[in-house]
């Protein structure tokens, strides 16, 4: 760390109080509370002996869910903001601003409240973002869509840095880590989100995979799947950014290191259901241990 920075990592980690669909398949029902504190604590798990800052984004969440983050986080470390339910987008750019106006760390990490992570794992993201200037964005989801879609059926670098593998991806969803020059140098890409881009078309603008390939956008269309949409929206938000700005390279652990609970897209290689069950039986002394299903297939 430099100059005022006192922290290893700044985190904007966002709130909301309701479960979504694909997560009621999972062992946490419908009780957010929930699912919330594993996430919450797993991540607390991962970072280890990393100096946070966390700015907690609660977003119509009621007060137990501030109790919820001081639970986990000393007040040094935390900073509570509120805002009444204003929804996906606007508390994107939150994190947004909060990011770029703290001057607490270097590192900067966008947290979404239904991520489930591996204890003691942050900190290789961490490590490989600081020995590669290559690395321009991580994310710490290996998503399956990778595996599953043709919109991701592109050449990928691979690389090897603190004990893992590194895949390159066209794009990810809203939770990642990146350097505070690097999120600045992209903002307005990143704010489209907010005007109504997708989360995967702007990555993909970013990366610039398939989007100048009309031939993919031709097959997409014709054989009614959702991915030209994809394609086409990159263009109208990001048009600027696929003509004249700089490609850059977004990263995932392979396997991940933590995943977003869609019980339809769990990262792949872990035991993520075993590792969610034996949470809740750890915490079930608080709260009603829901009842375990397994993912649909």
């Amino acid at each position: 760390m430099t100059g005022t920075e006192r922290y290893d990592l700044a985190v904007a980690y966002r709130i909301y109080p309701r479960v979504s669909g694909p997560a009621l398949d999972l062992a946490f029902g419908d009780d957010k509370y929930s699912l919330s504190e594993a996430c919450l604590r797993s991540f607390k798990d991962s970072l280890g002996s990393l100096h946070v800052k966390l700015w907690a984004i609660l977003d119509g969440c009621p007060p137990e869910y501030e109790a919820l983050f001081r639970k986990y986080f000393d007040d040094s470390q935390l900073v509570v903001f509120k805002l009444e339910s204003v929804g996906n987008q606007r508390t994107f750019a939150t994190q947004i601003e909060l990011l770029l106006d703290q001057s607490d760390a270097e590192l900067v990490y966008f947290a979404e409240d239904d991520y489930f992570y591996l204890a003691d794992q942050f900190s290789s993201i961490i490590e490989f973002l600081r020995a590669d200037r290559e690395v321009d964005f991580l994310s710490p989801f290996d998503h399956p869509d990778c595996y599953q879609l043709a919109l991701h059926r592109t050449p990928k670098w691979i690389k090897t840095c603190a004990g893992r593998h590194w895949r390159t991806a066209s794009s990810t969803c809203l939770t990642f880590l990146t350097r505070k020059e690097t999120l600045a140098k992209y903002s307005t890409v990143f704010q489209s989100y907010v005007h109504g881009n997708f989360d995967s078309s702007l990555w993909l603008s970013l990366t610039k995979q398939r989007v100048y390939n009309p031939m993919f956008l031709i097959r997409s269309f014709i054989g009614g799947r959702f991915e030209w949409k994809i394609v086409v929206k990159a263009w109208l938000h990001c048009w600027r950014q696929i003509l004249f700005g700089k490609r850059i390279r977004l990263w995932v652990p392979v396997p991940g290191i933590a995943t977003h609970l869609d019980a339809h897209s769990l990262s792949p290689g872990v035991d993520w259901q075993h590792l969610m069950l034996r949470s809740l039986e750890e915490n079930s002394g608080s709260r009603h241990l829901c009842s375990f299903e397994s993912p649909r297939e």
